[in-house]
């Protein structure tokens, strides 16, 4: 299992190698409890995770293993270059988990950053890693990056919506790679939108002011460009307590700029919100391309041979849950058509939850990598043969 030491008992190891000769007994003996305290919650973690790994089914043709073990681990950024990949968080912290010999087993696991709101927006290109915060997009220089900690950021934008429900973001680059596109979830359950609230916008990567690309979206926590056509899909997740089985969840397509998705008239797919239900609708609305159960929460994806590979991260407020899967949509002739089990039994038959799959990205080595901010761990999909 990977090593992942505590970013403060890491210090008190490199203190206690820097002064060991100056130490009192009493003292090596506090930081030996501390190591053999973090060594028994380690052994817990990895045999909660071998568990999970044990009761979970993969699509046939795949076999599945850990890649790492990471605090409450949401969103994915691989960075073949530095031989690892950058996980974000739905909290402050934000780390690196270095694969130095690429065997797709991480080593080691860095708290490399732990001043943020949300951690959760993170896009990698070679050279530099990407932030967008629940506040702020900033950007780190990554030329001198040891794997162990982030310079000093430059900001790129500071006026996003500083507010905490729905607000952490997503991001992705654009197909050329000199625009960020950072969804901008609307705060609150269902209600009229202010300024960037309820968008996807585009920022230069150098900075500065963004432009709207796409509007009328709920709360978006997952997008990417498709691979052959360059149009943008995104995942939208719709509002809550309209009943179990109501509205369907999104994924969409934004063929161009300035397409309108509907919220807040309507709560998701063409369910129309109850509080404006008597209003005319005053744009005209792109409605999805595919829908999913209802409360299913469709968040990360990636395309995978002309299908999307789409993380589930399942219900909170259901009746009886659903979700919690790995699902592949099929696509025919360009068209999302139906979903199948990709990655599954993250929601047991007793109603036991033991994961909930947040982002999928593919991993340097063919494999697919899934987040999983329950379990805390880092999934791996590998390719039979």
């Amino acid at each position: 299992m990977t090593r992942y030491l505590r970013p403060d008992f890491r210090r008190q190891l490199h203190s206690a190698r820097r002064w060991a000769g100056r130490l009192c007994l009493c003292t090596l003996a506090v930081v030996a409890m501390s190591a053999t305290s973090l060594s028994a919650n380690a052994q817990q973690v990895s045999e909660r995770i071998a568990r999970v790994q044990s009761l979970l089914s993969a699509e046939s043709g795949y076999r599945l293993s850990v890649f790492a073990e990471v605090p409450n681990a949401r969103t994915i950024a691989v960075a073949p270059e530095l031989g690892g990949i950058f996980v974000g968080t739905r909290g402050p912290n934000l780390y690196f988990v270095r694969d130095e010999d690429s065997d797709g087993v991480g080593e080691e696991v860095n708290l490399i950053a732990d001043d943020f709101k949300q951690a959760n927006g993170i896009v990698y290109k070679p050279g530099t890693l990407f932030v967008a915060d629940q506040h702020r997009i900033v950007s780190y220089d990554l030329a001198n990056f040891d794997g162990e900690r982030l310079g000093p950021p430059r900001i790129l934008f500071t006026n996003l919506p500083d507010k905490s429900h729905h607000g952490w973001r997503y991001a992705t680059l654009s197909p050329n790679g000199d625009r960020l596109f950072v969804a901008v979830g609307a705060p609150c359950n269902i209600c009229k939108v202010s300024g960037l609230e309820g968008t996807i916008i585009s920022i230069p990567v150098n900075g500065g002011a963004p432009e709207v690309y796409a509007s009328g979206i709920r709360n978006s926590v997952g997008l990417t460009f498709h691979p052959e056509t360059d149009e943008l899909w995104f995942t939208d997740n719709g509002g809550d307590h309209l009943g179990d089985n109501v509205p369907r969840e999104e994924l969409n397509r934004a063929s161009q700029s300035g397409q309108f998705f509907g919220y807040p008239w309507y709560a998701g797919n063409d369910t129309r919100s109850p509080q404006f239900a008597d209003e005319t609708v005053p744009e005209e609305v792109t409605f999805p391309e595919f829908t999913f159960n209802a409360h299913n929460a469709p968040l990360g994806f990636a395309f995978d041979d002309g299908d999307a590979l789409v993380a589930l991260h399942g219900s909170w407020n259901r009746t009886v849950p659903d979700g919690y899967e790995v699902v592949r949509v099929e696509f025919i002739n360009g068209q999302p058509v139906t979903e199948n089990p990709f990655l599954s039994g993250f929601l047991r038959s007793n109603g036991e939850v033991i994961g909930r799959p947040v982002d999928v990205k593919h991993y340097i080595d063919g494999s697919i990598l899934i987040s999983d901010d329950n379990a805390s761990a880092i999934w791996r999909m590998m390719p039979d043969g």
